[in-house]
């Protein structure tokens, strides 16, 4: 029994559309890929792959007896989320599936996302308040998942919670990051309805450091949850950087979001008949490919300063950890040339009247070679001789990931917190701040933002 490869819906039809791009898994499917689980005598999948710990062999086994109702109460037992990373997560738990050694992982991200909206049609998802309030207060700057997930977790102990959102919804990343192709925003507003019937309130459009200081929300409440993510974007200041159409990628996903849930009357950035590039390899790049061509893009490409990764597991990252290797997106195979070892050297524009007015039109690049470790992990890189040249591009977005919170966020100097080497956030116990997700510990995945949310001690 082979595992399932065709989880997407048609090309053309979602190429057409902002709707989830994944075709629902039927039952009898999902029954007969779970059924490959085996009883592993230590399942890595859950105590070394997934951050949550979910009890993956249980659900499958749950599953292909077709007991969704003990699945769901598995599931929920170490997830809140589930309707969140059972889209987005990349599965850290199949990378270190038992079955993988010699075959192919276990399917479980559609596993379980199949349980969790089982569970929401039959009535199964109800709110879960506290047995009993403990009268103490904390207030949570920040409604993305680490925040989101502080929060449930910090009320179903008894305390009253208070999250603080600078942005008109909550959600962060989820909402205004993440394509609604790969979730749709209504789970979302779907999941608050729970969290605000267990007693969790939301305060957004209010910035905490300039609407309300930091320092009174932690002199006000018994303790403050500092969750806001990793709000600097790695930009790239090369000649040119301020010419028109270009930007950084969360200008495109997040007006297109913004626009698509009714935010906004119109998206302010459209590739509609224009060239795409795209600099950065990673999952937001691959966002702004697949929301480039559902806008119309006349072509898109997406280019790498780092080598080309394996098309196998390297044996840099053995079994069970996460792999090196290459990754294409359902994006990718919508239609984007994809290229490596390219270093840009010069954003050109058009020349324009004003000349502050001049759009770009294209990027300069070099080839670079890479040198490697004895494990096989790329070090450092040098320019190819003669092998510089001109993409063309009407638009650039700028994918290359964040940097951490900047010295000068006004929550960062009204709390007088420390920041580490690479600017994340340094928890205060003593004066009870605390700091979870990416903000604490740098850009990472969102099952680790919800896990570090979920494992908050006070």
């Amino acid at each position: 029994m082979k595992r399932i490869h065709d989880i997407y819906r048609p090309m053309e039809e979602r190429k057409g559309d902002w709707n989830e791009v994944e075709r629902p898994l039927t039952d009898d499917e999902l029954k007969e890929q779970t059924s490959r689980c085996m009883n592993c005598g230590q399942p890595f999948c859950h105590a070394f792959g997934c951050p949550l710990g979910n009890l993956v062999p249980d659900q499958n086994r749950a599953v292909a007896q077709g007991d969704w109702k003990r699945a769901y109460a598995l599931l929920s037992a170490n997830s809140d989320f589930p309707e969140f990373t059972s889209r987005i997560c990349p599965a850290l738990c199949e990378a270190s599936c038992v079955h993988g050694l010699d075959e192919e992982a276990v399917m479980v991200r559609q596993s379980e996302k199949r349980i969790i909206e089982t569970a929401f049609a039959n009535g199964w998802v109800v709110p879960r308040p506290p047995e009993k309030e403990n009268g103490r207060s904390v207030a949570v700057i920040g409604a993305g998942p680490a925040g989101l997930s502080a929060a449930v977790t910090l009320r179903r102990r008894g305390f009253a919670v208070t999250v603080y959102e600078r942005r008109k919804n909550i959600g962060g990343l989820l909402r205004y990051g993440i394509p609604c192709f790969k979730l749709d925003k209504a789970l979302i507003e779907r999941r608050r309805k729970i969290l605000e019937a267990e007693g969790v309130k939301f305060v957004t459009d209010c910035e905490v450091g300039k609407d309300v200081s930091a320092e009174w929300l932690a002199r006000e409440n018994d303790a403050l949850v500092v969750a806001i993510g990793t709000p600097a974007a790695r930009d790239l200041r090369i000649p040119g950087r301020e010419l028109k159409g270009v930007h950084l990628a969360l200008e495109l996903l997040e007006g297109q979001n913004r626009f698509l849930t009714g935010e906004i009357p119109e998206a302010p950035i459209s590739a509609k008949g224009k060239k795409v590039l795209v600099i950065g390899g990673g999952d937001t790049g691959s966002d702004c490919v697949g929301t480039s061509i559902r806008q119309g893009a006349k072509s898109v490409a997406q280019i790498e300063i780092m080598p080309k990764p394996p098309d196998e597991r390297d044996a840099s990252t053995p079994w069970p950890l996460w792999p090196y290797m290459l990754r294409t997106s359902s994006s990718h195979k919508e239609g984007c040339v994809r290229r490596w070892n390219l270093n840009s050297l010069r954003f050109i524009g058009r020349d324009a009247v004003p000349p502050a007015s001049a759009c770009v039109s294209g990027v300069e690049v070099e080839t670079v070679e890479w040198e490697f470790s004895p494990e096989g992990r790329p070090m450092k890189f040098k320019s190819v001789p003669n092998t510089k040249e001109i993409i063309e591009a009407d638009l650039v977005f700028l994918a290359m990931g964040f940097t951490g919170v900047p010295a000068e966020n006004p929550i960062v100097s009204q709390l007088k917190l420390g920041q580490t080497t690479r600017t994340a956030l340094v928890a205060d116990p003593g004066r009870n701040i605390f700091c979870v997700g990416d903000c604490a510990s740098g850009a990472s995945l969102v099952v680790r933002a919800l896990a570090s949310g979920k494992s908050l001690q006070m």
